[in-house]
């Protein structure tokens, strides 16, 4: 079976010999030697000033949001995973659903203002595939507006905008190190910012409100990333260049097959961003298979691609089934799949998927 994505992960050996001081500190978790050393990684790798790690990107995302005390309305993306959404309502607040860019997938920026009322309070948007927000368009309807901006970037990680890396946008950036993104911790995730104040918050938040022994300032919860994980990730940072190299040359053959080829719309590289490579999106759209159809062709052939992001948030029953309010997104939603991408992906199977599904 050739999956959609497989983990990358460090030799046996390597991790082995990270994880070795663990049995004799027998500290396991609570932000030990191997966390402190993940953030002290994360901040020179994304050359940010601040990262709080968290035990999964959902939650990284659904307490970060929960430190900045936001109430109200935000409006954010329905082409997503359920998480950010879920993240904004779990918090008590209302989402409200901006149509995405036919060509990034990303929020659309002209249709921002239009859905700001007294009630908002920050936007949500999504980088998706890697491909990077406008996050220009976006800082300035936010400062004209005072509201937050807090990114999803959980397909996002390592990238840059214009030579910045895209952590250091908005308020802060929520990134996810689940075993299928291009870097990962097995299960983690991070929020990183730049305003210092938030990290005793951030803290605090992840570890029941607890600032230290014999006192409890808030109702926290438990979120804190285990010395294993972490661990998991100091392996992978030291290997995080040579995966997006392994997924360029995976991407680009893609590229070159796929291009051109009629009623099929193929993912292509952002101008003036560095990208990871996270997925290689297509959209099928008169072409001789239908997405449906193809993926059924290569599953028939024990190869496994994803409707992703299938079915978009407002097309869900707990939101509503909306859909028609974000068109372009619904459009997408039923036509894009996302084909199998990881770094050690043979180029002939890469081939033979093309082939598939073109012939």
């Amino acid at each position: 079976m050739i999956n959609v994505t497989r983990s990358s992960i460090p030799s046996m050996e390597e991790y082995i010999k990270e994880i070795s001081s663990i049995w004799e500190s027998k500290w396991l978790t609570n932000m030990g030697e191997k966390h402190q050393a993940l953030e002290k990684g994360l901040k020179e790798y994304l050359n940010t000033p601040n990262v709080t790690l968290f035990t999964n990107g959902h939650l990284a995302l659904e307490n970060v949001l929960s430190a900045l005390k936001l109430e109200g309305e935000v409006i954010t993306t329905p082409f997503t995973f359920a998480s950010t959404t879920h993240a904004i309502v779990r918090n008590g607040l209302t989402p409200v659903f901006c149509d995405v860019d036919p060509v990034t997938c990303t929020m659309d920026v002209n249709k921002i203002e239009s859905l700001i009322t007294d009630k908002t309070c920050a936007i949500v948007p999504v980088h998706v595939y890697g491909n990077i927000c406008d996050v220009e368009a976006i800082e300035k309807i936010a400062k004209e507006h005072n509201l937050k901006v807090i990114y999803d970037g959980a397909h996002a990680f390592g990238e840059t905008y214009k030579g910045e890396n895209v952590a250091n946008f908005g308020d802060a950036t929520m990134f996810s190190f689940h075993a299928t993104k291009v870097f990962n911790t097995v299960e983690g995730g991070a929020v990183t910012y730049n305003n210092s104040d938030l990290t005793d918050t951030l803290n605090y938040v992840k570890n029941f409100g607890i600032p230290g022994e014999d006192r409890i300032v808030f109702a926290g919860g438990n979120a804190k990333m285990s010395e294993f994980h972490a661990a998991m990730g100091v392996c992978n940072l030291r290997h995080i260049d040579e995966y997006i190299e392994g997924r360029r040359i995976v991407a680009e053959r893609y590229i070159e097959n796929l291009s051109g080829v009629e009623g099929m719309c193929v993912w292509q590289k952002q101008k003036d961003v560095k990208h990871n490579f996270a997925y290689m999106p297509v959209i099928f759209d008169g072409c001789k298979y239908t997405r449906d159809e193809a993926a059924e062709k290569l599953a028939e052939n024990d190869i496994k691609a994803r409707k992703y992001f299938y079915p978009i948030m407002n097309d869900c029953e707990c939101y509503g089934r909306n859909a028609e309010s974000t068109p372009t997104a619904k459009y997408i939603s039923d036509r894009v799949l996302t084909l199998p991408l990881y770094p050690d992906l043979s180029l002939d199977i890469v081939d033979k998927i093309c082939e598939i599904i073109t012939h």
